[in-house]
């Protein structure tokens, strides 16, 4: 029969398996930490490519897009955006020609600049600007050829200049409350018409960035 511990080595045991524990149990919790933080990153990016669930989408306030925008189609004319249009063919399917056409198409507009305060849209053309009052008219998800999808964020006109479009469609690459960087902007007087506009996308981003700004930016994405 073994003879029971004396209380110097007990507690020595004791303190012994403690540490034995903590050494297990700490590099789990990393672990965890980790993947979790890999997890989000992953999901994402899939939500920005257009990858996502149905009940991840969830209604937007204006206030995500309150501020003031500059369109930026003089950049791509200017030949600012010459760079990102390098970058993109460089792993692309087209060359930079070919993307500066695409994107010729996409960001043409002649509203150069938009600002949304509270519950206004004031659009500004060649100086002269028009204002609206909008409300949340719900959001659509729209399903694109490669299989992919996006979330267009719908606002109906409540008052404000007649010249002021009808209704005003925001494409962010978010899917749930969050402010925007930038956005795509559709707008019109026909809400079904402006969902099945996919070839020309005015592109707003903030206008405190001067053009070589908006270059680093979009080389991030």
């Amino acid at each position: 029969m073994q003879n029971p511990p004396v209380p110097g080595r007990a507690k020595a045991l004791a303190l012994h398996a403690l540490l034995a524990l903590a050494v297990v149990t700490l590099p789990a919790a990393g672990v965890h930490a980790a993947s979790h933080s890999h997890s989000h990153s992953e999901n994402a990016k899939d939500v920005y490519h257009g990858y996502f669930e149905d009940d991840q989408v969830k209604a937007r306030p204006l206030s995500d897009w309150q501020g003031q925008w500059q369109s930026v189609y003089p950049y791509l004319v200017d030949g600012t955006l010459d760079p990102v249009m390098e970058h993109k063919a460089e792993g692309g399917e087209k060359t930079a020609a070919q993307y500066r056409a695409y994107y010729e198409t996409g960001y043409k507009t002649d509203v150069d600049r938009i600002e949304i305060d509270g519950d206004k849209m004031t659009f500004t053309r060649e100086g002269k600007p028009i204002t609206g009052q909008y409300a949340s008219d719900g959001q659509e998800i729209l399903t694109y050829e490669k299989g992919n999808r996006g979330v267009r964020f719908v606002f109906k006109k409540t008052g404000g200049d007649a010249a002021a479009p009808a209704f005003v469609q925001f494409s962010d690459h978010k899917i749930a409350p969050e402010k925007a960087d930038h956005y795509h902007l559709y707008w019109g007087d026909d809400r079904a018409a402006l969902l099945k506009e996919v070839t020309n996308w005015p592109t707003y981003y903030p206008a405190s960035l001067d053009g070589k700004q908006v270059v680093e930016e979009m080389l991030q994405h």
